[in-house]
């Protein structure tokens, strides 16, 4: 193979894969509710614990490292949650994740619900009644056997952030057993864990039958989610901002990545005319503005963008800049 031809040819893989990043949806995942398990949860570990933000970390985790989901980071989700005061009853109503959804500008909420959280034991006789003469003879009885199982389940639901509209709804269950009793010790018969390893992220409760068993309801709930990435709704982010600087037809808007501005986005660029204000109350209700032209995002950082103009006349500082539609 020629190295012209191999250099095409490691072009259009490249290409294929932007294209494939640009089609993966965007979505945001919620702290999931665990009002039902929260008993459960407090005999377990002492104290209550928020377990629903535990495991919808692993599950954003999870997701992103399948890689069908662009999945929004957790400090922006909860820079708009504080921002909104969003109350935690709010978060679970599906018009308000919709409203969520919008802000951060992605396709669709993952909200959900931790259903099941905690132990389903067994103890077994071993050697009782007729079948050990020897215990039998010395009245020892049956030696029991402890078996300690930890069952999770959990619920989630794909939340349209245009409509409201549930699109699908998922469950993922996980169990795990050992012999012992403990659901938060690595061994059968080991100490419970110390308060430290109770962060689910971390490696010491990954490795307690409790920590197996969450891991093993969010992969099955992972798997169940990546099935139906294909099928959601792409909604365009609608994007707005000023023009800060022109040099030619090179213009510097103030809006960047941390918007969602990304290199190759195309804007109109308006120039407001006049404005109309409510005769009642004086404020403004409607601004009337002229296309003056088009720009093309060439680079962009968190803060700016830059970007070149295409128009008749020239951008100036202060024009709008918006996403077309």
């Amino acid at each position: 193979m020629s190295r012209n031809l191999k250099q095409v040819c490691a072009l259009v893989l490249l290409l294929g894969a932007f294209a494939m990043a640009d089609q993966k949806k965007r979505v945001a995942v919620l702290n999931f509710d665990y009002g039902t398990v929260q008993n459960s949860v407090a005999a377990i570990f002492g104290t209550n614990q928020d377990v629903g933000k535990g495991i919808s970390d692993l599950l954003v985790q999870k997701l992103v490292q399948d890689g069908k989901f662009s999945v929004i980071e957790r400090n922006a989700l909860e820079k708009v949650l504080a921002e909104q005061n969003f109350s935690n009853s709010d978060r679970a109503d599906a018009a308000t994740a919709a409203k969520i959804g919008r802000i951060l500008g992605v396709d669709a909420i993952i909200m959900g619900t931790v259903t099941q959280f905690g132990r389903d034991d067994k103890s077994t006789t071993v050697g009782g009644g007729g079948a050990s003469t020897f215990t039998s003879k010395f009245g020892l009885g049956g030696l029991k056997k402890s078996v300690a199982k930890a069952v999770v389940a959990v619920t989630a639901r794909l939340v349209d952030t245009s409509t409201g509209e549930i699109l699908s709804a998922v469950t993922g269950n996980g169990e795990s057993t050992r012999s012992g009793t403990s659901l938060l010790s690595a061994g059968g018969s080991g100490s419970g864990a110390s308060a430290g390893a109770y962060d689910m992220s971390n490696a010491n409760f990954a490795n307690t039958i409790l920590g197996e068993a969450v891991q093993s309801a969010v992969n099955s709930l992972a798997e169940h989610l990546d099935a139906n990435a294909t099928t959601l709704p792409t909604h365009k982010v609608k994007l707005s901002g000023l023009v800060a600087d022109v040099n030619g037809n090179t213009v510097i808007l103030n809006i960047g990545t941390k918007a969602g501005v990304k290199v190759g986005d195309a804007f109109e660029v308006q120039r407001p005319t006049r404005t109309i204000k409510d005769p009642a109350t004086g404020k403004v209700i409607k601004t009337i503005a002229d296309k003056v032209g088009t720009l093309t995002v060439t680079d962009a950082d968190e803060q700016s963008a830059t970007a070149t103009f295409n128009g008749t006349g020239a951008a100036k500082v202060g024009d709008v800049v918006k996403t077309p539609n």
